[in-house]
């Protein structure tokens, strides 16, 4: 690893929640119904079919987060800000520090949902 995966890094995600997430709601569900009829491998499809529209150019990634994405952060285009080593889930925060400024992950599972992400710092 480079020495600046002990620095704060920036991300941007798209998050996909499903009935297997700890909290089933969010800003475009908020009783939750969609989200408890959503199985993961239906998330992780969608998810997918997102990333591959981004990273065909088809579409931008800001935009996917602000339609899509079942976290808050979607109002800033998926902008998580900055952060540091034990501030997110364990596999979201390997995923992110794994990543060169610019990549795009492939899905990640954590309690919430399933993600994409996108290092930007």
């Amino acid at each position: 690893m480079s020495s600046s995966s002990s620095d704060k890094v920036r991300a941007s995600h798209i998050l996909i929640k499903h009935q297997g997430s700890r909290r089933k709601a969010s800003w475009k569900d908020p009783e939750g119904r969609i989200i408890s009829s959503t199985t993961r491998e239906a998330a992780v499809s969608q998810l997918t079919s997102l990333r591959d529209d981004i990273v065909t150019g088809k579409s931008k990634f800001e935009d996917v987060a602000s339609r899509y994405s079942d976290c808050s952060s979607a109002k800033r285009g998926g902008d998580l800000g900055s952060f540091g080593r034990n501030q997110m889930q364990k596999p979201f925060e390997d995923a992110t520090y794994a990543l060169k400024v610019g990549e795009i992950s492939e899905i990640v599972d954590t309690d919430s949902g399933v993600h994409i992400i996108l290092r930007t710092c």
